[in-house]
């Protein structure tokens, strides 16, 4: 498979991150943000030197997968026809500090990437990228190069599995897919997968109790039993 363009959609510490743990592996990154591309290339020349900076409208054209590194509630901001084709990489949460008190957006029976791919209905969304922190993404990459760490993805597009699998190797982890999209919901913070940053075998050791913790009772409740 030939070398993809990256374009990274929005420039905090989980799209900063993403960006200099791609230019460290050598792929082609881009990145956006609301702030001028005036503005936002001194702090990427910085934390991640060599990412280009760009608009979001020529980052959305020139990319062949965009990974969304906005606050969640920032979704209903994306212009569909934009998005159209494209392979999107869902790495967003609901957090209440940036997203609002009451989570509006996404429950227990449509998990917030499902919402993501209704809004951008002529894309390609994949869950990806969203249960392990920023902190631990570079952290674990540069520690355990021999053993990649599970990084967990759901989509209902299976002719994309290939290049998210591609992409998430390329970034330095080991692809783990759960099925589609609405098992993402397994991922999304509360659950015992949330924050896990380990290798493939105590990923799928976790994901296999996962309904017999709080979360997964909370799941089995709302949907009236395990995701099927």
């Amino acid at each position: 498979m030939s070398e993809l363009t990256i374009g990274i959609l929005g420039a905090g510490k989980l799209g900063s991150t993403l960006a200099r743990i791609g230019e460290n592996v050598g792929l082609p990154i881009r990145i956006a943000s609301r702030h001028s591309v005036d503005d936002l290339k001194w702090v990427i020349d910085t934390l991640a030197p060599g990412a280009v900076t760009t608009t979001p409208a020529d980052l959305i054209a020139q990319s062949d997968v965009i990974i969304l590194a906005i606050p969640l509630s920032h979704y209903t901001d994306l212009d569909p026809e934009a998005f159209a084709g494209k392979i999107v990489l869902d790495a967003t949460n609901y957090w209440k500090e940036v997203d609002g008190t009451h989570n509006a957006i996404s429950d227990f029976n449509h998990s917030s990437s499902e919402v993501v791919q209704a809004h951008l209905n002529k894309s390609y969304v994949a869950k990806a990228f969203n249960h392990m922190g920023y902190h631990d993404l570079e952290i674990e990459v540069e520690r355990h190069p021999d053993v990649p760490r599970a990084m967990a993805y759901a989509t209902d597009h299976d002719e994309i599995r290939p290049t998210v699998e591609h992409v998430l190797r390329a970034f330095g982890f080991d692809p783990f897919g759960l099925g589609p999209l609405r098992f993402g919901l397994l991922l999304e913070p509360g659950s015992p997968l949330f924050g896990e940053a380990i290798p493939r075998p105590d990923f799928a050791a976790k994901l296999a109790t996962i309904y017999d913790s709080p979360f997964g009772q909370h799941v089995i409740a709302a949907r009236g039993g395990k995701i099927e």
